[in-house]
């Protein structure tokens, strides 16, 4: 991912979207609202908590709240990128600069903020610290003693994120195939989203 100072820069780099993303900045702006990045990307804060970012996307510009699962959204125009996953990050997808001029973004932003003010805010559910390792990671394990030995001495997180990134797959071939790219990234020593942190 592209690492942006301000941004005008993550605007400039823009090739799609960029009137539509525009106009989301202006509106995002108007609230009064402090801008920064965050993430790679546009985020406006009140009193340094994120409550709406916005990016350009393949196939749509969008907007999403950073608590939206507390907004009212009567209308239905949020919707959670995440199912499962998310449970206070709302997204808003627009496909053309006539439904951005038609959207009441404001009023959505406004309400946010409110929320803020009076201290409402959805917080993440803690993991549990106990994990099942999938058969299929086991047997792996157990056939190759050196990574065997590297997997204990990981932190329970990283093992639990190795984890449950096998388990999720549905397909057992899916499984095999993760368990392969896990076993790379044991011998090279590397949590399993280490690539992504600086």
């Amino acid at each position: 991912m592209q690492s942006y100072k301000t941004v005008d820069e993550y605007m400039e780099s823009l090739t799609t979207w960029k009137h539509e993303v525009s106009m989301l900045r202006e509106i995002a702006l108007s609230t009064g609202l402090d801008e920064g990045i965050k993430w790679g990307g546009p985020c406006y804060m009140y009193r340094g908590k994120n409550v709406v970012g916005l990016a350009a996307f393949k196939g749509y510009a969008g907007l999403w709240f950073f608590q939206g699962g507390l907004l009212e959204d009567k209308a239905g125009f949020l919707m959670n990128a995440q199912d499962g996953v998310t449970k206070a990050m709302r997204q808003w997808r627009f496909s053309s600069a006539d439904e951005i001029k038609k959207a009441p973004i404001t009023e959505y932003i406004f309400e946010s903020i409110e929320n803020f003010k009076n201290g409402q805010v959805i917080k993440p559910t803690a993991k549990s610290s106990s994990f099942e390792t999938p058969a299929e990671l086991d047997k792996a394990l157990q056939a190759h003693p050196v990574m065997l030995e590297i997997w204990n001495s990981f932190s329970p997180s990283h093992r639990r994120e190795y984890a449950e990134y096998v388990a999720e797959a549905k397909k057992e071939d899916t499984r095999q195939r993760r368990v392969e790219k896990v076993l790379e990234q044991i011998n090279k020593r590397q949590g399993l989203n280490d690539k992504y942190k600086k």
